[in-house]
């Protein structure tokens, strides 16, 4: 799964600090604390018919991250739905548009890792592109990393932070394989979640009825998503049992179904995990249901920025 360059993204109006510049005439400072060190955090967000579904979540992650980060400034999440506004309208985007957030410490006066070096603003890039749904809705294959996601004490995965090497090199080993992503293990041994995206399995399914119970992993050594947490809350409204618990790769080889769940892709089912059918190696009821319920969801909420 490699996506495709969109034409309508050729001459996209990117936002730098407020200022509004197409694409190739973007630019950041060699001293800015991202290019420095990795050292900021980000946001995905989703356009649907002029309204981003869970805005005000995604900013509180954005600046939860950062104050976990002790940024010295943080801007309103008034300020910045501002310049998302100011930049989707420059576009003139309202529907099928996928926006990334990206917030570092800002500029260093000299290159070097101390935050004191920061002594200025923040930078802020709202990037927003002609982007839909990522994943094939056909089913995903995944390879089981054999790189670890690090637990609390090393780095806390709750910080939504933009130094993602780890989950890069576990894409390349899903690449050389084969494979479209790549499952992520804790260091106990346990899913922590895909290189890209939080997992769900379904277990005790009856395809007669539609029915069956979901699990997920803990939210121990992967982020919280805000579409993960969607999926929960229509389990809850529509009396589906789900828990969270302990996951280790032999629940997903006996599971029913397995779906992977993120902005970026929505809710994508997976048909394979280490050259082991999923289920009936097809996209199955729950994954279908639960899809449509949070369709309908992203179709009817939202905040409106145009």
């Amino acid at each position: 799964m490699l996506q495709k360059f969109d034409e309508r993204n050729r001459d996209l109006i990117v936002n730098v600090n407020g200022q509004l510049v197409h694409r190739d005439k973007a630019g950041i400072s060699p001293f800015d604390s991202a290019v420095q060190g990795g050292d900021a955090v980000w946001e995905g967000l989703r356009l649907y018919n002029g309204r981003i579904f869970k805005l005000h979540e995604h900013l509180e992650r954005l600046e939860n991250s950062a104050r976990a980060l002790a940024f010295a400034k943080i801007p309103s999440h008034d300020t910045i739905i501002d310049e998302i506004k100011r930049t989707v309208a420059a576009n003139k985007m309202r529907d099928g548009v996928h926006i990334r957030l990206t917030l570092t410490r800002g500029v260093k006066i000299t290159s070097g890792m101390d935050p004191r070096l920061n002594q200025g603003e923040p930078t802020l890039i709202v990037l927003a592109e002609h982007k839909a749904p990522v994943y094939a809705r056909t089913g995903l294959t995944l390879i089981t990393s054999k790189i670890r996601r690090p637990p609390r004490e090393v780095l806390d995965a709750r910080i939504h932070h933009a130094n993602l090497l780890n989950s890069i090199l576990a894409k390349i080993e899903a690449n050389n394989a084969g494979a479209d992503d790549a499952l992520m293990l804790d260091t106990r041994g346990f899913l922590a979640e895909t290189n890209a995206t939080h997992v769900f399995i379904v277990r005790n399914s009856d395809k007669s009825r539609g029915s069956g119970d979901l699990a997920t992993s803990h939210v121990v050594a992967c982020p919280e998503g805000i579409t993960r947490a969607t999926v929960m809350e229509i389990c809850a409204a529509e009396k589906i049992r789900c828990v969270e618990t302990d996951l280790s790769v032999v629940d997903v080889y006996s599971a029913n179904e397995m779906f992977c769940t993120g902005t970026m892709g929505e809710l994508a089912a997976v048909t394979k995990l280490d050259n082991r059918q999923i289920g009936d190696g097809k996209v199955g009821p729950m994954t279908k249901r639960l899809s449509d319920l949070y369709a309908k969801r992203t179709a009817a909420e939202g905040v409106q920025v145009v």
